[in-house]
Parts: structure tokens; sequence; C-alpha cells
């Protein structure tokens, strides 16, 4: 399956809401969502349909968050089938799991100004986990991990205004980074309050219930 290749802001608007997937773009004037807030296509301006079933509410709570963290639907679903298998709640499971993903980490410290940004930087080998190479963005992080830039990588242009920008945007509770060392570490486990959006993540699980 290839990956969503189309503009990004499209997809904020058939969610109804800004879902970051541009770094700070999103909070200037250029965004197209503050531009154009209805969906995209011929039919977009029209008024929205009342009839709104359980089904319909369900796959767009799942398609925001497959969008939100820039996964395909195989990789989503496996997701929620692990979570679905781990102690504890399914959509806290599910929430952790998207988070320790590595290209959310490296953009949530602050090294990328949007997820899709740092899939890339980590895809081109220029960020190191416990001092080791990584360049898998789906691996997933642990507690106690700590990751840095590459040597040759830290003096990025895009990387140094994406940590210029990260000292106003701070990082969740659950990750600690030091700019001016750019080293970041995982101090805890994720959790929903910390997460800075609404996922609904009891629809999704009645999605895969079905």
């Amino acid at each position: 399956m290839s990956r969503y290749l189309d503009s990004v802001c499209k997809l904020c608007r058939r969610e109804g809401e800004k879902l970051f997937l541009k770094g700070h773009r999103c909070n200037g004037p250029k965004c197209a969502f503050e531009r154009r807030s209805y969906p995209p296509g011929e039919h977009g301006q029209k008024p929205p349909s009342r009839v709104r079933g359980d089904f319909r509410r369900q796959l767009r709570a799942k398609q925001k968050a497959k969008r939100t963290y820039g996964v395909f639907e195989k990789q989503f679903r496996n997701y929620y089938f692990k979570a679905s298998r781990q102690t504890g709640i399914t959509g806290e499971n599910l929430i952790s799991l998207l988070e320790r993903r590595l290209d959310n980490v490296v953009y949530r410290l602050g090294f990328a100004t949007s997820r899709n940004q740092a899939r890339q930087l980590v895809k081109h080998n220029h960020f190191l986990i416990n001092g080791r190479r990584v360049n898998i963005p789906s691996y997933t992080v642990q507690v106690g991990d700590v990751i840095t830039p590459r040597e040759r990588s830290r003096h990025l242009a895009v990387i140094q205004e994406a940590l210029d920008y990260a000292k106003q945007r701070g990082a969740p509770e659950w990750l600690d980074i030091d700019t001016d060392k750019a080293e970041g570490r995982v101090q805890g486990a994720p959790v929903v309050e910390q997460i800075a959006m609404e996922l609904e993540t009891q629809l999704i699980i009645e999605l895969y219930s079905r």
C-alpha cells in the first residue's frame, strides 16, 4: 500500500479540525483549514447530513487517529489487536503504542515540526537510540531510552529550527528534552491525559468489535 501523497490539509478538512500535520504552519495565516474549514470536494460546502449513525462516528474516530499518527490501515489494526491483548484498558494501551512510535517521539521531543518530517528524518538515519542508529519510524521506544540526533545531523537547519520552536511548545510529561544538548529521554509511559488532542478511543474499540 502506498503512502498518502495528496495535500495533508485535506485530511484536516475532512476530519473537521486541525490535526497539525504540517507543523507550525498550521498555526499561521497560510493554514488551509483556517481559510477553508469545510470538507474537500464538490459537495464540501453543502450542509452536513443530520444522519450520523454509530458506524460513521466510529469510522471518523478511527480515521482521525490513523491520520494523526500517519499509519496505514493494516498497521493501525495491528496496533489495536496488540493493545487488546495487553493488560489494562484497551483504549489507553492503543494510545500508548501510537505515542511510543519513534517518529512520534522525535516529533514530541521537538526534533521535528511535524510527524511527517520526523518520519523522514528517522528514515534518513539521523537519529540514535541509546547510541545506536535506528531508522525504523514504527520502532517502539521504552522507558529510559535516550534519543539524540547523530553528531553530523544535530546541526542540520531543519532540526535546529524545530528545536527553537520546541522551546516554546515544550514536551509532554512522559518525555524530557534538553534542547541545548539536543538530547531527549523517555522518562515514563504516556497516558491519555497528557495527549494534547481528543481521540475517541471508545468509538475505535466499538468499530473493531463489530
